[in-house]
């Protein structure tokens, strides 16, 4: 067995529950968390953050962005500051950066320094390490940095920045916001113009969080897609950022209300980037009584009050491919409510899944197949056949494989099952969610540590 992120694995177990009810207020955005530390790091002057995420990955990248030279500084519950080197500022690290297990983190930090004349050695735990690089090293060469890993171009891996990058138009092979933001923030100290060429639009938190920190950047909408154009080596302006609430922490109470019998659950400030939207878009065409209260923006980004209540009447249906990338994360927990609703829902597009924190498509089919639920898989789709509310079984201990959102998406399955669905390791929930036992238990739910 792989040894938790965590040193010792946390058992833990979910039994069925009563109502969920209450406010709950999920941690920050971590997507936008780690851009604003990176961006923060890139100016020259002092960041404010307001609501950053302090899970583990960020708390990664927060010490990753020290290493590199910046001065970053945590003031109180959330509250951060960052006094910036500047672009092209980053200092060659003394020690190997451990970016834990954020994939998110290593790879916007490779693509920050891949246009700096430095070296860096980046390692995670045993969930990061297995994961693909190649993705970000390729296009990191085209700018002239060289890269040196483990077969596979798996981590340890040593980044060899470029003293004279060269601008670069990369049309990008999958849909990856991280390999967007990788090529884009190498482009930050490279002159001339760089350009990502997106065949499917995917989360935009960098385009907008670089516009808001003084880059000149466009977004112009093509038939071959979006054409991503940044003109390099800007003086960014140190900027106050209120971080909205995570919509993929967000999604596991919405998602535990929709199938827990009685629940009326309110998420306040949650963001609602158009990129990060189709899980809520796919809730409600299921029939998911879900309302959107209070809707303003904060910080260049859209947000609102979200209540969900039981929805007892949600159906199967297909979620087309284009709609993937704007949800990909939110797919383990999606599959939880599609074994809780009536009929089939059949996923497509989701071959991205196959490389995240783990194989999540494997992982989900295994532990759904483990409760009783009817799954079918290839390489880019999953179908689970729901019996409607209440028709889990449940009674199986399911594998997490060091992935917080396989962790989080069986323990809601168990606050709806018939009987008790318990976890190998629920340590890895820290990453993302640090607060996210504590949370569930305050609206209702019954989650306990079996090594207590």
């Amino acid at each position: 067995m792989i040894l938790s992120a965590h040193d010792t694995p946390i058992p833990m177990t979910s039994r069925k529950s009563g109502p969920l009810k209450g406010v709950a207020n999920v941690p920050g955005d971590k997507s936008i968390s780690h851009r604003a530390l990176i961006l923060g790091a890139l100016c020259v002057g002092e960041t404010r953050i307001t609501g950053l995420l302090e899970g583990q990955d960020v708390l990664d990248t927060a010490k990753a962005m020290a290493a590199f030279g910046a001065d970053v500084e945590r003031l109180g519950d959330g509250e951060w500051r960052v006094n910036g080197v500047g672009v092209g500022g980053f200092a060659e690290p003394e020690n190997v950066i451990d970016c834990g297990n954020a994939g998110t983190g290593v790879r916007l930090i490779m693509g920050v320094m891949a246009s700096t004349d430095i070296t860096a050695t980046f390692t995670g735990d045993a969930s990061l390490r297995a994961r693909p690089m190649g993705r970000i090293t390729d296009p990191l060469a085209l700018f002239g940095a060289q890269s040196y890993g483990r077969q596979g171009g798996r981590l340890p891996l040593t980044i060899v920045g470029t003293k004279n990058p060269v601008p670069v138009r990369y049309t990008s092979p999958v849909p990856s916001a991280q390999v967007k933001s990788a090529v884009l923030f190498a482009g930050l100290n490279t002159p001339g113009q760089t350009q990502v060429i997106e065949a499917e639009a995917t989360r935009d938190h960098t385009e907008r969080m670089l516009a808001g920190f003084g880059a000149e950047i466009t977004t112009e909408k093509t038939d071959a897609g979006n054409i991503i154009t940044l003109i390099g080596q800007p003086e960014l302006t140190p900027q106050d950022i209120v971080v909205p609430r995570d919509p993929s922490s967000a999604a596991f109470p919405v998602c535990a209300a929709l199938i827990v019998e009685g629940s009326d659950v309110l998420v306040p400030n949650i963001g609602l980037n158009p990129t990060r939207a189709g899980l809520f878009i796919s809730l409600q065409e299921m029939g998911a009584d879900l309302t959107f209260e209070n809707p303003r923006e904060e910080g260049g980004e859209p947000v609102a009050d979200l209540r969900a209540r039981f929805s007892p009447q949600m159906k199967g249906i297909e979620i087309p491919p284009e709609r993937a990338a704007s949800m990909i994360d939110e797919f383990p927990i999606l599959s939880v409510v599609a074994a809780n609703a009536t009929g089939k829902t059949t996923m497509r597009g989701v071959k991205e899944l196959r490389v995240k924190e783990s194989d999540r498509i494997d992982a989900m089919a295994r532990g759904l197949e483990a409760c009783g639920v009817r799954v079918e898989e290839d390489e880019d789709t999953l179908i689970v056949h729901g019996n409607g509310p209440g028709s889990v079984a449940g009674g199986a201990t399911c594998v997490t494989h060091l992935d917080h959102r396989i962790a989080m998406s069986f323990l809601c399955l168990g606050m709806a099952a018939q009987k008790p669905v318990s976890l190998d390791d629920g340590g890895p929930v820290a990453t993302s969610f640090p607060i996210f036992e504590g949370l569930m238990a305050q609206l209702g739910a019954r989650i306990t540590r079996d090594n207590r």
